[in-house]
């Protein structure tokens, strides 16, 4: 994806906040702004959801060999 040059103009705090975040998380800021707006904007929780699709997708057959067949251990298999 291309990228796009961005200038903000934040207070010294904001901007000390941020380096400090950014440091702790072992990212650049660039990396942790762009970070936090895609969790604003829900981007981060979408992909969350589709990697964990993916995956029980992936892994089905081996929760359902340690665990039971299908339904087993929800609402519908309970009643």
């Amino acid at each position: 994806m291309a990228k796009t040059q961005l200038n903000v103009r934040v207070d010294e705090g904001t901007a000390r906040a941020a380096r400090e975040r950014a440091l702790a998380r072992g990212m650049s800021v660039n990396r942790y702004i762009e970070e936090l707006v895609r969790q604003d904007t829900g981007e981060v929780g979408h992909t969350f959801v589709e990697a964990a699709a993916d995956f029980m997708k992936q892994y089905e057959s081996v929760f359902a060999d340690e665990f039971g067949g299908e339904n087993e251990g929800t609402r519908e298999g309970r009643r």
